[in-house]
C-alpha cells in the first residue's frame, strides 16, 4: 500500500489543532495509539488512504499535511470575552469553523446586494460607542420600545425581533452546530454569538446551544455591535471588562429592561428572590433569565446565585430537548441556521437560473431536487 509522504509535524499540529488526544484521533481512525505516535515522530508513514483519513477527521484540507510548516490562521474576528481582566485567548475549531461558514455566506449576500443595485444599510455603524443615550435611543427607534406592542411570551418576541432585524437589513442566523454537522456542537460555555459588522451583509449569530431565555439578551447585545460597527465574538458575561462589550451589556439590559422601571417594581422584601421572577419578565416581556441578569447587575443577588440560576435554565431546556418528541423540520433548521433572508435570496437566484443549484445547496444545505419545495413551505412563495 502506499505511503503519504506526509510532514509529521503537520499530523500533529493538525490533531492538537482539533482539540484532541492521541486516544481520541486513533479511537476515531480505529488503529492503535501507538501507531498515531509512530506517524507523528515520522518513524512511520500512513498510507494514503489513512491520511486523507487523518485530514478528514481533524478538518483540514488533505493537502495541508504535505506543507513544510504549519499555516499561519488568524483569528477571523476580534475575541472579546474575558476571564476577569483577561481575555480568553483562543477559539474552539468548531467556532472558528463556524464563523468561517457564516462569512463565507456574508460574501455571497454582500454580492447579491451588489448586483441587485441596493444602498448601503444607514444604520450600520451609525452610533458612537462612547454615545449610550442615543445609540439606545437609535435601538428603540429601529426595534420598537413599548411594553404593550411585545408578545407577552418572549419565545414569540425573540422571534418578532429576528424577523425586525432582518426586515431593516442584517442576516440573523441561529445554530447550536457547526453547519449541518450534527456531530459538532457548540459550546454555550465558550461563546454566546458574535457579529460581523459590514454596509451591506452584516451578519449576527446566536448559539442556539445556550438557552432561548439567555437568547434574547443576545440578539438585542448583537446588534448593538453593528450599530456601533464593531464585529467580534461575545461571551455576555455580566462582569466582562471589554469596553465594547459593557457598551452592548447596556443597551441589550437597558432596551429589555430599563433601570428606572425595574428598580421601581423590584420587590426586596421578598424572601426568595426568585418570587420576583415570573410577575417581572411578564410585566417586561422578557424571559425570567433577562430579569435575573438585571438583578445580578442591581446587586439584588450575587454572580454565585446568578450562575446557579443560569445552569438550572440550561439543564432545564436540554432536558426538555431530549425529552421532546421529534422537533422542526429540516427545512425550518435550515431558515433558522443560515437566515430567513439568506435563504429566501439564494432560493430565488438558484430557481430563476441566476446561479447553479448545486451553489445552492452548498450554501444553504437544500438538496436541489428540494429546492422548490423548500422555498413553497418555508419561504411562503
Amino acid at each position: 500500500m502506499a505511503e503519504a509522504l506526509v510532514n509529521p509535524q503537520l499530523l500533529s499540529w493538525a490533531r492538537q489543532r482539533a482539540g484532541f488526544a492521541v486516544a481520541d484521533i486513533a479511537s476515531k481512525l480505529k488503529v492503535p495509539a501507538e501507531k498515531i505516535d509512530a506517524w507523528e515522530s515520522g518513524l512511520q508513514k500512513p498510507s494514503f488512504s489513512a491520511a486523507q483519513k487523518f485530514a478528514a477527521k481533524t478538518y483540514i484540507p488533505f493537502g495541508f499535511l504535505f506543507l513544510d510548516a504549519p499555516p499561519e490562521e488568524q483569528l477571523p474576528l476580534p475575541d472579546l470575552r474575558t476571564v476577569g481582566d483577561h481575555p480568553l485567548g483562543g477559539y474552539s475549531l468548531e467556532l472558528r469553523d463556524t464563523i468561517l461558514i457564516a462569512t463565507e455566506r456574508q460574501d455571497w449576500y454582500r454580492d447579491y446586494c451588489l448586483s441587485e443595485a441596493r444602498d448601503t444599510i444607514d444604520w450600520i455603524d451609525s452610533c458612537s460607542i462612547n454615545d449610550l443615550v442615543s445609540t439606545l435611543a437609535t435601538t428603540q427607534m429601529l426595534l420598537g420600545s413599548q411594553f404593550s406592542e411585545r408578545p407577552r411570551q418572549f419565545e414569540e418576541y425573540l422571534r418578532q425581533l429576528i424577523h425586525r432585524i432582518e426586515d431593516i437589513g442584517a442576516l440573523v442566523m441561529r445554530n447550536s452546530v457547526v453547519g449541518n454537522s450534527t456531530s459538532r456542537h457548540l459550546s454555550a460555555d465558550e461563546f454566546r454569538g458574535f457579529a460581523i459588522t459590514d454596509d451591506y451583509a452584516p451578519v449576527i449569530f446566536i448559539n442556539a446551544s445556550d438557552a432561548p431565555q439567555a437568547q434574547l439578551f443576545t440578539l438585542i447585545h448583537e446588534f448593538a455591535h453593528l450599530l456601533v460597527g464593531e464585529s467580534g465574538v461575545s461571551d455576555l458575561s455580566p462582569k466582562n471588562t471589554n469596553h465594547v462589550e459593557k457598551f452592548c451589556n447596556r443597551i441589550a439590559a437597558e432596551f429589555l429592561v430599563p433601570s428606572n422601571e425595574f428598580q421601581a417594581v423590584w420587590q426586596h422584601e421578598l424572601e426568595d428572590w426568585r418570587r420576583n421572577l415570573p410577575d417581572l419578565a411578564l410585566h417586561f416581556h422578557v424571559s425570567q433569565w433577562v430579569i435575573a441578569r438585571r438583578a445580578l447587575e442591581f446587586d439584588y443577588i450575587d454572580s454565585a446565585t446568578f450562575w446557579t440560576f443560569y445552569r438550572e435554565v440550561l439543564n432545564a431546556h436540554n432536558k426538555k430537548k431530549q425529552d421532546q418528541a421529534g422537533g422542526p423540520s429540516y427545512y425550518q433548521l435550515i431558515s433558522t441556521r443560515y437566515s430567513r433572508k439568506l435563504a429566501r435570496a439564494v432560493a430565488s437566484e438558484a430557481l430563476s437560473g441566476r446561479m447553479l443549484l448545486r451553489d445552492a445547496h452548498h450554501l444553504i444545505g437544500v438538496k436541489p431536487d428540494s429546492l422548490k419545495n423548500f422555498a413553497d413551505k418555508v419561504l411562503g412563495w
